[in-house]
């Protein structure tokens, strides 16, 4: 049969259609849940802590140590292991005090420090049309209330582009959980908006980590009590680990890192120890997890390890047990989720053991159109949301913006992508995705549909982090020559003259043609469009596939697709990404493998250097760079759209919320 290479069914300079372009832990101001997770956004408004699609997969083997364990051998594992008595640890060990804080006291010395460059009401006068500007309205907006300013009536309606799939706090994964369940979930730990670990002072009495570093001992507070009125104690720690730990149960997102200990001991109410297997340099991040209350599920998880399909497991999706500041008090499916404060966080036996937090009530607004969250903000009917970039561009500028709102911006380590399922016949081979990445039309992208306003992406680890690649990975730029010589050599070639790509699989001639999943949000389609259109120059076909959030999700978290459109945010560490490149690891949507890479991350967790760790990671996103698993498209800073009547933001490489104090240092002043 006679074969030749495609030719180019469009010009190059085609332009892309264009239109209108479309954030687990430390949330609250209490304990950060789960504080090493990526925050996934591949479904709502964003992308990776363990940031989503968060999912099922088959949990790799690996010698020695890893962070994704054989379900087999872990249930062994925790079958066989037996905590020492407390007497033997505490003579033995040589305990060395680690720091226990307030993410918000954390904040009041720095604003103390750092005066405000100018008053409220100079910033509200401005608009933001310059980085100085900018400056201004953070630095006087950004600032924690003095005694009695604050309303503590005040209810924020905020916004997320997606539902939550579940109200169980271990079964957090996507964006919108992470805002949720960050407000109604109970942990221990926290980190700063420099990514510095502390223990949470709301929950935690002391912290110290054995001079070996194969221990941690926690004294947790004796002022804690669960939504129902049941106090929280060390065991409900200790069947948490226990629980996250059960291979049936559907808690990968979690499971990464955690399973990475030994076991969880509680020796009274109060103190709990964790065992680590070896000082790794991430032991201080496996050992936050999301805590469940035993007392609830101790006699419904054996029974029904999937924590939803029973009847009391979808009786408590309604009416979660809670033991953060809020609770939920109703929810409208698709529509909207509210918080109400608890008394009991605050107050125990008639006394103030805590302070109270800002917002009386929390609404979410579920909105998926951004343009629709627009007209809300607008209308003050929501007090927040992520501007697209002709959002902030165009449509941010006018008085009928600034009469309700401000806006500002700040660096994030958010980064987006296009996402090849190696396990089909069309991305299994490197050559592929990277024709991938060299069709597509990288510049009018940026530039174009993003209006300049992100920068183009290399890999999984932000410019300027301690663990980036110090080489000069040289973005992609379109190269439609260099595409099709790939797609030749990979053996996919016109042979039958029909203008489309095609390739002999087991006897069958199947033609190059794929979906790409997208959600329903105008910017992501447009960008997927664009995709589209370059395809078409080198002979491949692609169909854009908008779907609804919780479908998306689903999806993706079965790999039931062939391309998708999805993010990260940044977890903690550079560990935490292990989970989603690492052979079988929880969030590794797309099959990706390379046991070098599954060595490496081995290497790092184990190396306690930082500097040397940041060359272990640096080879890591090499690596990924060469093959080309993803088509990493841009980083997006936070672009936000505020209500004038907000105070009390503050930015961290995690955006506004995912830190300590993040959510928990917004308020809203009284009425005059």
């Amino acid at each position: 049969m006679h074969t030749r290479p495609v030719t180019r069914l469009r010009r190059r300079g085609s332009p892309p259609t264009t239109g209108r372009s479309a954030s687990m832990a430390g949330m609250a101001r209490p304990a950060a849940a789960a504080g090493g997770l990526l925050v996934a956004l591949v479904v709502t408004a964003g992308c990776g802590s363990k940031e989503g699609p968060a999912i099922d997969a088959e949990l790799r083997p690996q010698p020695e140590l890893s962070a994704t364990v054989d379900p087999e051998t872990t249930a062994k594992a925790r079958e066989a292991f037996v905590a020492p008595p407390l007497s033997d640890i505490d003579r033995d060990a040589r305990w060395i005090d680690r720091p226990v804080r307030d993410g918000l006291v954390l904040l009041r010395d720095q604003q103390e420090r750092q005066p405000a460059v100018a008053t409220v009401a100079e910033a509200l006068a401005l608009e933001n049309d310059s980085a100085d500007a900018n400056a201004t309205i953070l630095s006087a907006l950004g600032r924690l209330p003095e005694d009695g300013e604050a309303d503590l009536d005040a209810r924020i309606d905020r916004h997320t582009t997606g539902d939550l799939g579940s109200t169980n706090p271990i079964m957090i994964s996507t964006s919108a959980e992470f805002d949720v369940l960050g407000l109604t979930g109970f942990g221990l730990f926290s980190f700063d908006r420099d990514l510095e670990p502390f223990a949470a002072a709301e929950t935690v009495v002391s912290w110290q980590t054995s001079a070996d570093g194969l221990l941690d001992k926690v004294v947790i507070r004796d002022d804690l009590v669960w939504s129902d009125g049941q106090p929280i104690t060390a065991h409900d720690v200790a069947f948490s680990f226990t629980v996250i730990m059960d291979p049936r149960v559907p808690v990968p997102a979690v499971r990464s890192g955690t399973d990475q200990l030994r076991g969880v001991h509680a020796y009274d109410d109060r103190t709990v120890v964790f065992f680590h297997r070896e000082p790794f340099a991430t032991n201080v991040w496996n050992i936050n997890f999301p805590v469940l209350p035993r007392h609830v599920y101790a006699a419904t998880w054996e029974d029904d390890p999937t924590l939803k399909d029973s009847p009391v497991h979808v009786q408590l999706e309604a009416k979660p047990v809670c033991g953060g500041p809020y609770e939920i008090v109703s929810r409208v499916r698709g529509q909207e989720i509210v918080l109400r404060r608890r008394d009991a966080w605050s107050t125990v036996n008639g006394s103030r053991v805590r302070e109270e937090p800002f917002f009386r009530e929390v609404r979410f607004r579920i909105i998926e159109d951004p343009n629709t969250s627009l007209l809300a903000l607008k209308a003050g009917e929501i007090d927040e949301m992520i501007l697209q970039p002709e959002q902030w561009t165009t449509q941010t500028g006018d008085d009928e913006f600034y009469r309700r709102n401000t806006k500002v911006t700040a660096p994030e380590w958010v980064s987006f992508h296009f996402g090849w399922n190696l396990d089909t016949p069309f991305f299994a081979d490197r050559r592929v995705r990277r024709a991938m990445s060299y069709a597509f039309d990288h510049d009018r992208m940026l530039e174009t549909l993003c209006y300049g306003l992100y920068a183009p992406c290399t890999g999984v680890f932000a410019p300027g982090s301690w663990m980036a690649s110090r080489k000069k990975l040289a973005p992609y730029r379109q190269d439609l020559d260099r595409a099709e010589a790939l797609l030749d050599e990979a053996g996919w070639v016109d042979h039958d003259n029909d203008g489309v790509r095609d390739r002999e699989i087991d006897g069958r001639l199947v033609p190059f043609e794929f979906s790409m999943l997208v959600s329903q949000q105008p910017h992501r389609i447009k960008i997927c469009t664009l995709l589209k259109e370059n395809l078409e120059q080198v002979g491949v076909r692609m169909n854009v596939r908008p779907l609804e959030t919780t479908v998306l999700q689903q999806l993706t978290q079965e790999k039931k697709f062939q391309a998708f459109f999805g993010g990260w945010g940044s977890g903690t560490d550079p560990d935490t990404s292990d989970n989603i490149w690492a052979t079988g690891a929880g969030r590794n949507f797309i099959n990706y493998s390379n046991p070098e890479i599954d060595r490496l991350y081995v290497e790092g967790r184990r190396e306690l250097d930082r500097a040397k760790r940041a060359e272990i990671y640096g080879r890591i996103q090499e690596i990924l760079y060469e093959d080309q698993p993803y088509t990493w498209l841009y980083w997006r800073n936070a672009f936000y759209g505020f209500s004038r009547r907000l105070r009390g933001y503050v930015f961290s490489p995690r955006g506004p919320y995912h830190y300590a104090p993040g959510f928990g240092s917004m308020w809203k002043p009284g009425r005059e």
